[in-house]
């Protein structure tokens, strides 16, 4: 035995019939050469208990689905999870989630797999997608043991690729709402942010179209040359 193993966190110890909901999980594949249209898309984000990517917790997921060029509003994920180690931090106070409400949330191991089960083999999109897959990641890891291979697309990256004429390539979700003017009534909880996200995305998905960006597999490869051009030195 390691003299340091007992630093490493314990496996998740999953009971029999979620190991076998796991396994009947669809493989995950790469993005299709379907049309942006014809592609499933689960929208996400995740409240946590802060900002730190190791220490952390998830306290709620939202999702909505994108399909048929459209929000499908009879397909909607929201729960909340219990949190044993809950702090009153002010992001905590933000998202308006109390004591009470996390207490009386669903078991994180139950909460994760349904969510998983929703997903399926689809692609995410989130704003900030890189937050959420690291802490959805996590989650999963400790709570499922179970690896987590869903593709993520950032729209805080489609949506100065597609519009760069904003000006606004550091903005957040507000700034892109503001300037797309679009109409959101509640903003701060995963629901509703998972909603808002979906609606930028479906204007994004709009222009990419007029950009000769068509399907899944062409956004993933515009977005990896955008992101590298941004980052390339200038001189």
């Amino acid at each position: 035995m390691s003299l340091f193993s007992w630093l490493r966190p314990a496996s998740a110890v999953v009971p029999v019939d979620f190991q076998q909901r796991l396994a009947q999980l669809p493989a995950i594949t790469e993005l299709r050469e379907c049309t942006l249209r014809e592609q499933r898309w689960v929208v996400l984000d995740l409240e946590t208990t802060g900002l730190n990517l190791n220490k952390d917790r998830v306290l709620s997921i939202g999702a909505v689905v994108i399909e048929d060029g459209a929000i499908d509003f009879s397909q909607q994920f929201e729960r909340t999870l219990q949190c044993r180690e809950l702090k009153l931090s002010p992001s905590v106070l933000i998202h308006g989630l109390g004591p009470n409400a996390i207490a009386a949330g669903s078991e994180p191991a139950e909460a994760l797999l349904e969510f998983m089960e929703f997903v399926g083999d689809s692609p995410v999109l989130a704003f900030h997608a890189p937050f959420d897959q690291h802490m959805l990641g996590r989650a999963l890891k400790e709570h499922l043991g179970h690896k987590l291979q869903q593709v993520f697309l950032d729209v805080a990256d489609i949506a100065p690729l597609v519009c760069p004429q904003a000006h606004i390539r550091e903005a957040g979700l507000d700034e892109w709402i503001d300037w797309f003017k679009l109409e959101v009534f509640e903003r701060h909880n995963a629901s509703a942010d998972a909603l808002a996200t979906a609606e930028l995305a479906l204007i994004l998905f709009s222009r990419a179209r007029g950009q000769q960006i068509h399907s899944p597999l062409n956004l993933q490869q515009r977005l990896s040359q955008w992101k590298r051009r941004q980052q390339a030195p200038s001189f």
